[in-house]
């Protein structure tokens, strides 16, 4: 028999029907199964989480791309007013009351000669501050009763069920005038107490259902056979897959305590002279405007944009984390 040398840039492969075929090494190779997937579906991806997912979503959507920014141009103005305007907003000229637009003074003068320009910048500040604490106070406080009365249920669950009822049945711009109009400070934090104080049921609801839901899953039943204490229940398994409609609410729901806090000045019982606020700009400028219209546009203006661009990012995260529009 001649002897047989064997060639490495060929190989040798049946046919499956009793044959051989020669093929060369780049040829051969593709024969091979691919590693990590099934054959003939190529390489598998790691499987994405919940979150992102959402954020691969929130990056492509380009309304969360124009309300992220306009947020951001908020908070940075907020926090560095100087960076857009020299002035300060309570500095006036009665002599200049009620003027339109002039150099260095862009949108003109309020009834009181203050610089619309710089009030309506510094006014940022108040309306990002209260809505922002007024969020989180709301979050935490509603999300940790919420959870805990869905996770334990019993007396408490149905002892909160009941207050929450009572909170709900209490109209907000009638509570704020009740309430804010017995205090005396002139600082945002009367105002922040109030949205906490009446905004946490409705946080409180949906962390509540958030945490029935979620409890009744398989692999919280399997943590809880093992011996998972609640609180690593709580914090390890249930929390982390109950937060997102408490987020989504919650960003929403920020917009909306701006617009409350705007409301409640406007009408006299929040925030008050000299507290710099685009509820007390607008109240200010409402009996003047047929001679001074471009007064109350801008923080009219300014306000809209704002709760607007909450609301809208609010709208985004919700198509990002909701599974059910993917």
């Amino acid at each position: 028999m001649p002897e047989q040398h064997f060639d490495p840039d060929r190989a040798i492969v049946g046919t499956g029907m009793g044959g051989t075929m020669d093929l060369g090494v780049d040829e051969a190779e593709t024969l091979e199964k691919v590693p990590g997937g099934p054959e003939g579906t190529g390489p598998q991806e790691k499987p994405r989480s919940l979150w992102s997912d959402a954020w691969h979503d929130l990056r492509r959507n380009p309304v969360f791309i124009v309300s992220a920014l306009v947020i951001l141009f908020l908070v940075v103005i907020s926090l560095w007013p100087s960076l857009i305007t020299s002035g300060s907003p309570l500095t006036c000229d009665l002599a200049k009351a009620q003027e339109g637009s002039q150099p260095g003074h862009p949108f003109g003068f309020n009834g009181q000669g203050c610089d619309v320009y710089t009030r309506t910048v510094y006014g940022a500040r108040t309306s990002v501050t209260v809505g922002v604490c007024a969020t989180l106070g709301v979050a935490i406080l509603g999300s940790v009763l919420g959870a805990l009365a869905g996770y334990f249920g019993g007396v408490g669950d149905s002892v909160l069920s009941r207050i929450t009822d009572v909170f709900f049945a209490i109209p907000v711009v009638l509570g704020g005038l009740v309430l804010l109009s017995v205090t005396t400070s002139n600082t945002v934090w009367p105002v922040i107490g109030f949205i906490v104080l009446l905004g946490w049921p409705q946080l409180s609801r949906i962390a509540r259902g958030s945490v029935i839901t979620v409890k009744q899953n398989d692999y919280v039943q399997a943590a809880r056979a093992l011996g998972a204490s609640h609180s690593r229940l709580m914090l390890r398994h249930i929390a982390p897959n109950a937060i997102a409609p408490v987020i989504v609410v919650a960003t929403i729901a920020l917009g909306t305590y701006i617009s409350l806090e705007a409301t409640l000045s406007y009408l006299g019982v929040g925030l008050k002279p000299p507290s710099v606020s685009w509820g007390i700009d607008i109240s200010a400028a409402s009996p003047y405007i047929r001679n001074a219209p471009h007064a109350l546009l801008w923080p009219s203006g300014a306000l809209a944009i704002t709760v607007l661009a909450f609301i809208m990012l609010g709208d985004a995260v919700r198509d990002a984390l909701d599974p059910k529009l993917r």
